[in-house]
């Protein structure tokens, strides 16, 4: 598992590129990718780079967090 550098969500760049939500979520770089090809997950694309914009990140951490449901 992959340990997240970030401390507090400020510390989070406006928008995640797949090796900052890999670190922030601990996952692989292939969970990653294959999770920002989901629909429901709010990437945007600039070129062909996939990208997250935070508040649309952790929103989604939050709907999709166990109890939430």
């Amino acid at each position: 598992m992959n340990k997240s550098r970030y401390f507090n969500v400020e510390e989070l760049p406006i928008f995640l590129d797949a090796k900052a939500v890999a670190n922030v979520l601990g996952i692989s770089m292939t969970g990653t990718y294959q999770l920002m090809k989901r629909d429901d997950f709010p990437t945007i694309r600039i070129g062909n780079r996939p990208l997250v914009k935070r508040d649309k990140f952790l929103e989604w951490v939050d709907n999709n967090s166990q109890g939430n449901n």
